[in-house]
């Protein structure tokens, strides 16, 4: 390696990626620390016949750009001085020391060792992956390798939602049109860990089941009429779609239910008692909960209890279980 240098910014290949793994990188606090001190570390290129490729950097560069520098200080590896593996592997090593990979990053990292480089995915597997804070499973290697050849907007998703390996199992398992159709819903809803994969869960039993594609699920008249809505939130949308799902999911269950909140509705139950059925309809026998604070509340749900059994909707009930 020769002795650092000032590099102009017109002579480095900035279209270069072959060392690259950035994804939507942060790079807010490297603006902040440049504006404040410039570049403490110098960035790391390989001589090229008409200019410079980027080994290590990327970021720094970009900053440089943005902020109007028009020469940048580097460590400069001869044109054939080293192989592309072993440079690969500096510039992993630096961004895994002084900043870390995100999730995505890991991704393109063991694509690249597998696609490019040509090593052997069991070797990625062994002695890789702890590089990258990840167990040395061959499951959890497929699962980066698929995350790193889906499209941009997967990508973006997963990593701003912060998307479990379980998760990305399933959504990677989607073909490319039913996981654009699947990504625009759950863009459209507010999802935590558990929602997503319950979301996630239903469809791919739901397809199963009815031998349908994913996004002709999506593109139902009732999903699309609560994605749609004006007035829903984000929140209030994804309670829907998940009923929505349920129904679709379970269709006998969904009837039973919309039959017992009839028959509940024409009971016209005061507010201190509840009545409620046995999970998933499962099993016999109802469940009746009193809730009250005063004394004349429960001698009213009382006396209103003891009149059930006259009412002829009670009795249905009853023979329904």
């Amino acid at each position: 390696m020769k002795p650092i240098q000032r590099i102009p910014l017109q002579q480095i290949d900035l279209s270069d990626q072959t060392f690259s793994v950035n994804f939507m990188p942060d790079v807010e606090r490297l603006r902040s620390s440049v504006k404040a001190v410039g570049f403490i570390q110098p960035v790391l290129l390989r001589e090229k016949p008409h200019g410079y490729q980027i080994v290590s950097g990327f970021r720094r560069i970009s900053v440089a750009q943005e902020q109007g520098y028009d020469e940048i200080e580097a460590r400069i590896f001869g044109e054939q001085e080293m192989e592309d593996l072993k440079l690969f592997l500096i510039s992993l090593q630096e961004n895994l020391t002084t900043r870390g990979l995100n999730a995505i990053e890991k991704a393109i990292a063991i694509e690249k060792l597998i696609d490019h480089f040509k090593i052997d995915p069991l070797v990625v597997t062994r002695e890789f992956l702890p590089l990258f804070d990840l167990e040395t499973n061959e499951k959890i290697s497929n699962t980066f390798l698929s995350l790193a050849r889906v499209e941009e907007e997967v990508k973006r998703y997963v990593l701003k939602e912060k998307v479990s390996r379980t998760n990305i199992r399933r959504l990677v398992a989607l073909n490319v049109e039913d996981r654009k159709a699947v990504l625009a819903l759950l863009t459209s809803l507010k999802l935590g860990e558990n929602s997503l994969r319950e979301v996630l869960t239903l469809l791919e039993e739901i397809t199963k089941r009815n031998r349908w594609a994913a996004r002709k699920v999506v593109d139902l008249p009732e999903m699309e009429a609560i994605l749609t809505h004006p007035d829903l939130t984000p929140s209030q949308k994804t309670e829907r779609v998940k009923k929505a799902l349920m129904n679709l999911r379970y269709p006998r269950m969904s009837q039973l239910e919309e039959q017992f909140e009839k028959t509940k509705k024409e009971l016209k139950l005061p507010s201190p008692l509840s009545l409620h059925h046995p999970l998933f309809f499962e099993g016999k026998g109802l469940r009746i909960g009193i809730q009250f604070t005063t004394l004349e509340e429960y001698r009213s749900a009382l006396s209103f209890l003891s009149s059930l059994v006259e009412k002829q909707e009670f009795q249905e009930l009853l023979q329904e279980k």
